[in-house]
């Protein structure tokens, strides 16, 4: 069984990995910037605390925010964690999905909310991190269908399919979701890649 960090447990998708993580026998540590049971306490942009809670760590589970928040953005932790030897997954966005082969991405496209714009690009700046890193950083990013959030949650079906840089399909249930993230972590077959997930 692997040993898994899970930065943003407490939030709907970090909540949902952990737990897939768990009740296949994981050992979890929980990881949030706010106090809680089971959680352990410390940012992600805090490096010494982020090199200190992945010894030992297998995989580094990332489901934060993109966007700044108390001016520190996601993409500003990727070199750090890069550093900590461990396999990085990171839950992504729909937003850098393309609308079709070829096509443009789903966050430049007419209609995209306006609201949702910010934290999908600053998405975008994170894939461009980690396809930026070393050959011998091990990454996965999975971007979910365009419906996935806690405003959607749906039900666990037990199913998903996979696609690569475009979308193929509107929803994906947050159960599912950590169940391919998970799956991914148990056999990984996306080195160094994003995939995207939905019915």
């Amino acid at each position: 069984m692997a040993r898994i960090v899970v930065f943003g447990a407490t939030g709907y998708a970090g909540g949902k990995i952990a737990a897939e993580a768990e009740g296949r026998g994981h050992e979890v540590v929980r990881v949030a910037r706010k106090p809680g049971a089971g959680i352990t306490v410390g940012s992600l942009h805090d490096e010494a605390f982020l090199l200190d809670v992945a010894k030992g760590a297998d995989v580094i589970a990332v489901a934060v925010p993109a966007a700044p928040s108390d001016g520190k953005a996601l993409v500003d932790a990727v070199p750090a964690l890069a550093k900590t030897g461990a396999r990085l997954g990171v839950v992504g966005g729909a937003g850098s999905l393309q609308v079709a082969p070829g096509g443009p991405r789903l966050v430049d496209s007419p209609g995209f909310p306006a609201f949702a714009k910010g934290e999908a690009q600053a998405h975008v700046g994170v894939l461009d991190a980690l396809r930026g890193l070393p050959d011998d950083v091990d990454w996965f990013y999975v971007s979910p269908a365009p419906a996935f959030g806690s405003f959607n949650p749906g039900e666990k079906l037990g199913r998903y399919r996979v696609g690569g840089d475009q979308i193929i399909g509107d929803n994906i249930s947050g159960d599912d979701y950590a169940l391919a993230f998970v799956d991914e972590i148990d056999k990984p077959a996306h080195r160094r890649k994003r995939f995207s997930v939905a019915y």
